[in-house]
């Protein structure tokens, strides 16, 4: 194990490095500046989609262009795809993932964490676009989508390999970051919280996940769309009430955020203090670990969605980076440095946890941990769906029910395995993955600016009927 750890260590080092960080902050600087800031320009519309989408059966207003149909090709509605990809976004990484970043980076790395949301958003908005535009129909008559087709489909079968590699690294990874990361941050949470034992957490989340999973997407898309505002939404209070014990603190903890950022922050209790490197480097992580902008993950789940307008999928799924981490880390966040715990040395969904208790004694941490749990279970059905349609891609139609079942399998053995090295590995391949989808970006951000640009000019974008896959 050591070993390992020592060469998964090493490949972190060189691909967190200053390629990645040029990577993910670059590409979506320059899809921000191509798309003249309308995503930020445009986050109204994208709500007011994302509410017309519910059952895609709306009312055009007065002006206004005609709303999707139930008849529009996909499986699931808009409202639910955006639904499943924050399933998978909203996770460990927005409670204990924020508190790692503050642990590892210092309160300056929250600043980072913005930063890559709003460029991030860009990027979301690029991956729905090209999923929904380069999607294809496999042989059951369902829609698939994601990097691995629009390389495939609008950079040509000569880059077929770098299709190939999105998926090798996707399915991977889909066992750390969407599945056993998640269960050994709800047993640990579980375990100090309420005296559970890891083994009996994991197996309560393998059969209550694998009842969903095994139903395929349309399932996981039903209970993501009504676990994850729930959940979502009573987070956010929970936070809002800590933050109105702490008021007095709020001012002091945004000027943390905004000097650090720029400067080192020394050593302090058990603290071990940061270097403005390492708040920009565990911001970066730790933001699209969260919000998963640049990923190439959250476009598999917008390519099922009943839609043939790629722009307004694209709207609607911008969305979720904004309300991942402007709004929910940023919850977490504030919470942690309006409290004096994150000085002491913890780290992790402990420190969250007992930031929240620090502000509402005796049940705060009962929050965190129910919290995490609802999260984590969501997080790991949307990433089942990820990791099974990459798996598709390598394998075809007829791989999918043993992936399903693997990947439910993997949970109870994450549930007890050792977090250190989970957290290396989710994090190494978050990476990988990111490499080949910000690449096929970059190639492809002709097309999304020219159909953006036509949809706003009142234009008629439809990419027309789905390719045939698997024939």
């Amino acid at each position: 194990m050591e070993t390992l750890t020592s060469i998964l260590g090493a490949i972190n080092g060189v691909v967190w490095g200053p390629l990645m960080l040029i990577l993910l902050l670059g590409v979506g600087l320059y899809l921000q500046i191509g798309l003249k800031l309308m995503p930020i320009r445009k986050l109204g519309i994208g709500f007011k989609l994302m509410w017309q989408g519910r059952d895609v059966k709306p009312k055009a207003g007065a002006g206004e262009k005609a709303p999707e149909k139930a008849s529009d090709s996909g499986e699931i509605s808009p409202f639910n795809a955006l639904m499943t990809a924050l399933s998978a976004t909203i996770g460990t990484g927005n409670i204990a993932g924020v508190a790692t970043a503050i642990a590892l980076g210092g309160p300056g790395a929250v600043f980072w964490m913005w930063i890559t949301a709003l460029v991030g958003m860009a990027t979301k908005f690029a991956e729905a676009v090209l999923a929904v535009r380069y999607r294809e129909t496999d042989s059951t008559g369902y829609h698939v989508g994601g990097p691995m087709f629009y390389i495939k489909n609008g950079l040509g079968k000569k880059w077929l390999w770098l299709g190939g590699l999105f998926s090798f690294f996707g399915a991977i990874a889909a066992f750390g970051i969407g599945n056993t990361v998640q269960s050994n941050s709800v047993a640990d949470a579980m375990d100090a919280t309420f005296g559970v034992p890891h083994w009996l957490t994991g197996i309560i989340i393998m059969v209550l996940a694998g009842a969903v999973i095994l139903g395929g997407i349309k399932r996981i898309a039903k209970v993501a769309g009504k676990l994850v505002p729930i959940m979502g939404i009573a987070y956010v209070i929970a936070g809002l009430l800590v933050l109105m014990v702490n008021a007095s603190q709020i001012g002091d903890a945004f000027g943390l955020i905004f000097y650090y950022a720029f400067n080192p922050i020394a050593a302090a209790g058990g603290f071990a203090g940061a270097a403005v490197m390492a708040a920009i480097r565990f911001g970066v992580a730790r933001g699209i670990f969260s919000n998963e902008a640049g990923l190439g993950s959250a476009p598999i789940a917008h390519a099922a969605a009943k839609t043939k307008n790629p722009v307004r999928q694209g709207l609607i799924a911008m969305l979720g980076t904004f309300i991942d981490t402007i709004i929910v880390c940023t919850i977490t966040a504030l919470v942690i440095l309006t409290s004096t715990v994150w000085i002491e040395g913890e780290a992790g969904a402990s420190l969250t946890a007992l930031s929240f208790d620090a502000a509402l004694p005796g049940f705060g941490n009962q929050i965190v941990a129910v919290a995490l749990a609802v999260f984590a279970f969501t997080t790991i059905l949307g990433w089942s769906f990820y990791g099974e349609k990459c798996c598709q891609f390598l394998f075809g139609t007829r791989s999918i029910m043993l992936y399903r079942v693997l990947f439910v399998l993997a949970i109870p053995l994450g549930a007890i395995a050792q977090l250190g090295f989970i957290w290396l590995m989710a994090d190494t391949f978050n990476a990988l993955m990111a490499i080949p989808n910000l690449i096929a970006l970059a190639l492809l951000s002709p097309v999304v600016f020219k159909l953006t640009k036509d949809y706003f000019a009142g234009k008629e974008v439809l990419p027309g009927e789905a390719l045939d896959h698997d024939k």
